[in-house]
């Protein structure tokens, strides 16, 4: 069950800096902070549905969540997971449109909820902050034709290598030449983020193990080999 947190200020929050907030002064920061609410919530529970009409935007403060859609079939596709300082409901609340996915918390979060007018206020009065999620907006589009691309060029044992490299640069912890990625996901919902069935994921996953290029410790993942996977993933950076 979610519960309303005390009020947090958005200039002591850890994760500003990490977010499109991190160059508001005091007073714009102040502004926000007056009229946000900071929600706890659970894994599992929902931040929005895909086609209800936006009220505000989300900001994550810590935790995770994953952004979905839902095929007629009632399959799920995951798009992106977010993490500490994403904002999310932003692209639909400019266009006016009602949510195109949906929105879950998969490991225990604090969200901050700004309310539709706070936020236009915020982006009205603050060139740089508009600057910046408008190169946020372009940033998406640049991304879902990648993965466009991706899903009609690259194979599932090169895609699931990538999608590994990506998890431990988010979620990976430092740990030499040995990297756990910190946060466990289904295989279901690995096979979502990759856009396959999930026995596929369970077979290439224990072929990346027995090749040495991965770890498995329950439901967690340590990367062994990252030249590896990245010459696997067929990525070029």
């Amino acid at each position: 069950m979610s519960k309303t947190s005390s009020i947090h200020p958005c200039d002591l929050c850890s994760s500003r800096k990490l977010s499109m907030f991190s160059d508001f002064t005091e007073e714009q920061a102040c502004n926000i902070s007056d009229n946000k609410n900071m929600i706890s919530h659970r894994k599992g529970q929902m931040l929005y549905y895909e086609g209800a009409k936006p009220l505000g935007v989300f900001c994550v403060n810590s935790g995770v969540s994953k952004i979905f859609k839902t095929a007629s079939n009632g399959k799920e596709q995951i798009t992106h997971l977010a993490k500490n300082g994403d904002l999310l409901g932003y692209s639909a609340l400019l266009g006016e449109e009602n949510y195109t996915n949906s929105a879950m918390v998969i490991e225990d979060a604090k969200i901050c909820f700004i309310p539709k007018e706070t936020f236009l206020k915020a982006l009205i009065s603050n060139g740089p902050f508009f600057k910046r999620l408008t190169k946020a907006l372009s940033h998406e589009i640049g991304i879902m034709e990648e993965k466009l691309v991706d899903a009609s060029q690259k194979s599932i044992r090169e895609r699931l290598a990538y999608l590994l490299l990506q998890l431990a640069n988010s979620y990976g912890l430092d740990g030499g030449d040995h990297q756990q990625i910190d946060l466990v996901l289904s295989r279901e919902e690995i096979a979502s983020l990759i856009g396959t069935a999930t026995e596929s994921v369970i077979r290439l996953l224990s072929e990346f193990k027995k090749d040495k290029l991965i770890e498995l410790k329950g439901k967690k993942i340590v990367i062994l080999d990252k030249e590896g996977l990245v010459k696997l993933s067929d990525f070029y950076a």
